[in-house]
């Protein structure tokens, strides 16, 4: 395989989605894909045990793509060698009764990962800038004060919120959050192959809903929704990358790589040292256990 150039994938400057592929060659074959992304996340999952015991840093990992990107089967594939204790998966749905009584980024950010501790946000809070920007009539059951119709929800209202958005953004990176978004970009001819897999795989049924449907007839807002919102909060701090996702190994492997190679930039994260005291009494510590008798 050759050399891999990981900056190809993160987006600097305005983009075109139509213009970004949803499928890539790693030029090599499936298991080797597999080996090469089996080791990957065994040497990010020792990077986590770095991560916890140096306690500075949270890391924030944010998965949005249209129904049957591939979200929940990366989650689990990439953080497979992760400690349970240091990973926390949040898969967003809709907004309770008593999240709508708080402004839309407040369930977010209480599930923000803790120093040390890696946060994964299955659907975030991007989907305040996307499910609601193709159904704007979502807005209005926010009971927001400045939101009294439809006519409402304008231009200024969606440049609020991305602003909103890269303000948290701005805020959580400042105090030790490292943020990773990831747009894992299919075809819409790929999604209608693993909507057809649904139906056709019994074991899978249960994933397949009517609504599937519906939404897929509203792929281009969609599309058109993903572009705004990545164009408007892709920053140094917080940046997007766009994943072609149509091969699930070759998109698994990317975000695992991705991850650990900027990860591992930060040379400040080392497991805390022990002090001159105690690493002079080694030796005695050492006897006392092999003298213990049980």
């Amino acid at each position: 395989m050759d050399k891999l150039d990981l900056a190809h994938f993160r987006i600097d400057s305005e983009i075109k989605l139509k213009n970004k592929s949803t499928s890539f060659s790693l030029k090599t074959k499936g298991e080797e894909i597999e080996d090469m992304l089996e080791d990957t996340r065994e040497k990010l999952g020792k990077w986590q045990d770095k991560l916890y015991a140096h306690g500075k840093y949270a890391v924030l990992i944010c998965l949005q793509g249209m129904d049957t990107a591939g979200k929940d089967s990366l989650i689990r594939e990439v953080f497979k060698d992760f400690n349970s204790r240091g990973v926390v998966v949040h898969s967003f749905k809709v907004p309770t009764s008593l999240e709508l009584k708080h402004d839309f980024l407040w369930r977010h950010y209480i599930a923000l990962p803790a120093r040390g501790k890696f946060g994964v946000f299955n659907r975030t809070h991007y989907e305040n800038v996307l499910v609601t920007k193709v159904h704007p009539e979502y807005i209005l059951g926010e009971n927001l004060p400045e939101v009294t119709s439809l006519e409402d929800v304008n231009e200024k209202f969606w440049e609020d919120r991305y602003e909103s958005i890269r303000n948290f953004e701005k805020h959580i990176a400042e105090n030790g959050t490292l943020i990773f978004k990831f747009f894992l970009h299919i075809s819409k001819e790929e999604q209608r192959q693993r909507l057809l897999r649904r139906l056709d795989k019994q074991e899978k049924n249960w994933k397949f809903s009517p609504g599937d449907l519906k939404e897929r007839k509203l792929w281009n807002q969609y599309q058109d929704a993903y572009e705004q919102a990545i164009n408007a909060t892709s920053k140094p701090h917080a940046p997007w990358y766009v994943i072609p996702a149509d091969d699930k190994d070759t998109a698994r492997y990317l975000v695992a790589k991705i991850l650990y190679d900027v990860l591992t930039e930060y040379k400040d994260v080392q497991e805390p040292e022990l002090s001159q005291e105690i690493k002079n009494n080694l030796e005695e510590y050492r006897e006392i256990l092999k003298k213990e008798i049980l």
